[in-house]
């Protein structure tokens, strides 16, 4: 079946879109995105959404493994150094990675799809094909 416009966006992705919020937030305010995390979780309406507890284990495992996931964004982003990443794509890089390494229920290819996704709708027209090649060299490297 056809999905149309008003087809929602599936659980998962909405996680993924609000840990992405956080991330951004945290990195532009240089605030630990747990702090971050704390006041968005303050602001929002309740009962939560139930996709919430993902958004907060994406944002407190990419908090916690923030110097291993950085590493291997750097090493692998041929050309590019860390800090000179759209915030967007850096942060999606960064939860994508988290999947990838930490994750085992999610696919590899899914963790790098929601990514590309997700950079489709909200960053530039080359960050799509960054994030595809530079997820896909990390996940040969992460299932050696």
């Amino acid at each position: 079946m056809a999905e149309g416009p008003k087809t929602q966006m599936p659980a998962r992705r909405k996680a993924r879109k609000r840990a992405l919020d956080v991330l951004y937030e945290a990195d532009l305010r240089d605030l630990p995105p747990r702090q971050v995390l704390t006041a968005y979780l303050e602001r929002i309406a309740k009962p939560h959404p139930d996709h919430l507890d993902y958004t907060i284990g994406l944002v407190e495992g990419v908090a916690e493994n923030l110097d291993r996931v950085d590493e291997l964004i750097a090493s692998y982003a041929e050309g590019w150094t860390i800090d000179r990443m759209p915030v967007v794509d850096r942060n999606l890089a960064r939860i994508a990675v988290y999947e990838l390494l930490y994750e085992a229920d999610i696919d590899d290819p899914v963790a790098i799809t929601e990514a590309v996704e997700l950079a489709k709708q909200m960053s530039t027209d080359d960050s799509p094909r960054f994030l595809n090649g530079i997820l896909g060299r990390i996940a040969e490297f992460a299932t050696r």
